[in-house]
């Protein structure tokens, strides 16, 4: 079974087609700008990189032109389209409707409508994706995965806010949690790699990005996450802030003279680690400018590193005990001294690093010494194969 895995944004597609038979990723891209006169494919098959500079107008026509690139005469990889089994879909709030992959009917993209108050610029993207393939594969099974469906999991006590219960009723205002399938993917490997009994396991998994999540997992159930009804929640950020006082934003509406939009654009785009270092959203100019003596970069390195531990070590109390810690996504599977700055912190708790193993990068290693008392994992994620699986398996089982 060949599998077609899409992430639709706003203005994006990004793809994989899998082969089911051995989990190959065949051909994979990324087509951005989609609407602008500016939009080009990045296309990849193995090594080889195409590009196809192409304006298009909306999703349609972008998923169209991917579809030429798998028969494409030079570069293709398939004969014809009718060797795509089926799609699957990442789309990234399901709310309370959806706690599992769903196969996609009308009901469903109805569902997905519903939630897009959660998440504006995604869940209309999302459905964006699926309507076109609707139209341009109508024959073809179609799967969504939701980013939000692994912490539905969560107890109602992880996932109520402490405000009058009334907003949860009327608006379902609460807890969601995102990053939800890698944080299943590279918690479901972490046990496989300590070869015990995934009931018993207590792992807080770390996927730090862009945005960035932590989430406590026990026997395979998602428990609590850092992220909340949205994703600016939790630890600090690229540019999102991450938890703080909610006065604030009264204080800088008042003392800026700015409007509730333009403070949702200063915590989601101006915050986080760019906002204390003045420097970039990028953890790698950071780090640069802090090794320059850049004091404000220090200070962003250390905070976000104290902040991530310290979710760590809350989640100790969630699962009465930690037995691994993994860390996933771009910082996560590339920056040792991030790592390291987050260890150090846990020290109290027994955690200790190999130093030589933890200047690896972006590769499946344990990086924690044989005496830690808590496992440390380095885990690179695979958001793409866990909705291929479970697409297949939901296609194979309709």
């Amino acid at each position: 079974m060949k599998v077609l895995v899409l992430n639709s944004g706003s203005s994006s597609l990004k793809y994989q087609l899998i082969d089911m038979t051995n989990e190959e990723v065949i051909a994979k891209g990324n087509f951005e700008r989609i609407g602008q006169n500016n939009s080009f494919l990045t296309h990849k098959v193995g090594e080889e990189k195409h590009v196809v500079e192409c304006p298009v107008e909306n999703h349609e026509a972008a998923i169209k032109v991917v579809l030429e690139q798998f028969t494409h005469p030079e570069y293709g990889v398939i004969k014809s389209l009718s060797e795509i089994d089926a799609v699957g879909h990442r789309l990234v709030h399901g709310g309370e409707k959806f706690a599992t992959s769903v196969v996609i009917t009308d009901e469903v993209v109805e569902g997905v409508r519903e939630c897009a108050s959660l998440a504006p610029l995604h869940n209309p993207a999302g459905i964006l994706g699926i309507e076109a393939c609707k139209r341009l594969m109508p024959n073809v099974p179609m799967v969504g995965v939701f980013d939000t469906a692994f912490h539905q999991t969560m107890p109602e006590k992880a996932y109520i806010y402490p405000i009058p219960y009334e907003y949860y009723e009327k608006y379902k205002v609460r807890r969601y949690g995102f990053h939800g399938t890698s944080h299943r993917y590279v918690s479901e490997r972490a046990a496989e790699l300590m070869g015990g009994q995934r009931e018993d396991l207590r792992i807080v998994t770390c996927h730090l990005g862009q945005g960035a999540s932590i989430a406590a997992i026990k026997g395979g159930k998602c428990l609590d996450t850092s992220m909340g009804l949205t994703p600016l929640a939790g630890i600090p950020m690229g540019t999102r802030s991450g938890d703080l006082d909610p006065a604030i934003v009264k204080f800088i509406m008042e003392h800026e003279n700015v409007s509730i939009e333009e403070v949702d654009t200063i915590l989601n785009k101006k915050s986080g680690s760019f906002g204390i270092s003045g420097v970039s959203p990028d953890s790698r100019d950071i780090e640069e400018a802090a090794k320059n003596g850049n004091k404000r970069a220090q200070l962003a390195l250390e905070s976000y590193n104290y902040l991530v531990a310290q979710f760590v070590a809350k989640y100790a109390v969630t699962l009465q005990g930690i037995d691994a810690i993994v860390f996933t996504a771009g910082i996560g599977e590339n920056a040792g001294t991030t790592r390291k700055g987050i260890c150090d912190n846990l020290a109290f708790m027994g955690v200790k690093i190999d130093d030589e193993k933890n200047k690896e990068r972006g590769k499946e290693i344990e990086i924690s010494t044989p005496d830690s008392k808590i496992k440390v994992f380095v885990i690179p994620t695979n958001e793409e194969l866990v909705i291929a699986r479970d697409t297949m398996n939901l296609v194979k089982n309709k």
